[in-house]
């Protein structure tokens, strides 16, 4: 018999496990501080998964499914989800404070199934377009707040370290202001990197192996991630943000059809393969800042047009601390491990959802063992 439960916000956050009958569905509506007096998008976004264990597999499969994070500029109003789940909850115990929804099924047969909705709100963060930082100016003693240390750190996949820091040093020429060298960084990732269209997924973000291979290319993970290395071996907190495309892009539109999101003429869009990573960085006397290279670079191959083209410039001037919020952020984190833990241990970034069977991870690129579609809707 199908079953709905009610939860309360604070009962959802903190990780309780729900153990549900065959088929269970889960209901929550949080309440977040309202951001800035700005105009708000609202959407839906509908996840579907199917999963298809390889033949001979067996045993008990997990599932681990990104949820966005709360901002100032985006919150996640509301989550339901439904399915054939032996169990399945929402937790934020990891390293970064990644929301994920986890679920399980004690048997990897049969048609393995879960739906969710989330319900999310944007709002544009422009803090330069708005001259938010006018009055800045950098504090005579950089002191960072202990959340903030971190994104100094080196991980994995973005060393700060040798060639890094040899690029870093080249770019930024001496300059000192902390404004000055994020945009000397952005201008130099936004110009010299290349979109290449042939690599799976997102990329890997690898910035040593980029570097070193003097081919600077990739998807928006590796040109993002390439900012945050060199951002923060010049001393610059900087920090990937992993998340999708929920639909039109109103005000970069003109410059692009196709670059930076799409939806059909009733705000629905097919998002299923629409993740894409950004990047941030931090202003001591001030706090984080938008920035996305890899767009510019997206929008200059989709319009087969020169970095210096007029078009391109003024995408390239807007994504330096701006983001058109038709997209959602899920999470920053890096080289991290998940929870509840996964068999395979540290996942590279959680932009994607990830799963295994039996410790073997299945391959999210696959539709035909990892089949997922999502579908986002704006409310209007």
């Amino acid at each position: 018999m199908q079953r709905r439960q009610f939860l309360k916000n604070s009962v959802l956050l903190s990780a309780a496990g729900l153990v549900g009958p065959a088929v269970a569905s889960q209901t929550v509506k949080t309440k977040v501080a309202p951001a800035a007096p700005v105009m708000r998008r609202r959407f839906v976004l509908s996840q579907t998964y199917k999963l298809a264990p390889p033949q001979g597999s067996s045993g008990v499969v997990k599932l681990w499914i990104p949820l966005p994070v709360d901002t100032a500029f985006q919150q996640m109003t509301g989550l339901s989800f439904t399915g054939n789940y032996q169990q399945a909850f929402v937790t934020t115990n990891n390293t970064y404070g990644a929301k994920t929804l986890f679920a399980t099924w004690p048997k990897s047969e049969g048609d393995l199934l879960l739906k969710l909705d989330l319900e999310i709100e944007t709002a544009d963060w422009e803090p330069l377009k708005h001259d938010a930082l006018k009055n800045w100016q950098a504090p005579e003693q950089i002191v960072y707040p202990l959340a903030v240390k971190p994104y100094l750190l080196p991980t994995t996949h973005t060393p700060v370290d040798g060639l890094v820091r040899e690029t870093a040093e080249k770019i930024t020429a001496g300059e000192t202001d902390p404004l000055k060298k994020a945009r000397l960084i952005y201008e130099w990732v936004s110009s010299h990197m290349e979109r290449d269209n042939d690599v799976i997924g997102c990329g890997t973000g690898d910035v040593a192996t980029i570097l070193q291979s003097g081919k600077l290319s990739g998807k928006c993970t590796d040109i993002s991630s390439v900012f945050v290395a060199l951002a923060r071996a010049s001393g610059i907190p900087a920090r990937e943000l992993f998340g999708i495309r929920l639909g039109r892009a109103n005000k970069l539109e003109r410059y692009s059809a196709s670059a930076f999101g799409k939806a059909d003429s009733a705000g629905v869009a097919d998002v299923s393969g629409g993740q894409h990573c950004r990047a941030e960085f931090y202003l001591a006397g001030y706090g984080w800042l938008p920035c996305d290279p890899a767009d510019v670079t997206k929008m200059r191959l989709a319009e087969k047009k020169a970095h210096q083209d007029p078009d391109v410039q003024a995408v390239n001037t807007y994504l330096f601390g701006n983001w058109e919020m038709n997209w959602v952020g899920f999470n920053y984190g890096r080289d991290f491990e998940l929870y509840p833990a996964t068999e395979q241990g540290a996942v590279n970034n959680f932009g994607y959802p990830y799963a295994e069977v039996d410790g073997d991870p299945l391959n999210f690129y696959d539709p035909k063992v990892f089949a997922y579609n999502y579908v986002s809707t704006e409310q209007r």
